[in-house]
């Protein structure tokens, strides 16, 4: 039996990578801006992420070479970190020893639909979910609105 997984849309594999990391936050919407606008704008790492991620402060991306390359991130809590990112057309992951990162975005007609994830990669960290929950709640709304600021909400 073959697994229909090449069939899954960038969004799905967001909604896999966070079934396979408990512990994460992920939150969806749909943006007014046709998918090239909106992914234009977020190849431009250095520019676009500091805007529109809530720690993130700086980002000085190494030399890229394809789809994968590697970013020295300055936080606005304090976070340093080196992060291994692949990034493509509709799909971006970003990890450190510490923490990920995700976004996807999809063509919807005329919008986009868009999907962010975020979390902590420490061994053990799924047991403190329940405790989570109510600040990846705000976590998430408060990403999701910069980017429905940025892009509008459909």
């Amino acid at each position: 039996m073959t697994w229909p997984i090449a069939d899954f849309d960038e969004i799905r594999r967001l909604r896999v990578l966070h079934a396979a990391m408990p512990g994460t936050l992920i939150a969806e919407t749909r943006l007014r801006m046709p998918f090239a606008q909106v992914w234009e704008a977020l190849d431009d790492i250095g520019t676009a992420f500091p805007e529109l991620l809530p720690d993130v402060r700086r980002i000085d991306a190494d030399t890229r070479t394809g789809e994968r390359f590697t970013a020295h991130i300055l936080g606005r809590s304090g976070l340093r970190g080196r992060f291994e990112i692949v990034m493509r057309p509709g799909w971006c992951v970003m990890q450190s020893r510490l923490l990920t990162f995700a976004m996807a975005a999809v063509p919807d007609g005329e919008h986009t639909r868009f999907g962010y994830l975020t979390g902590i990669r420490i061994r053990g960290s799924h047991r403190f979910g329940g405790l989570l929950r109510p600040l990846h709640g705000v976590l998430g709304r408060r990403t999701i609105r910069r980017f429905e600021r940025r892009f509008g909400a459909a």
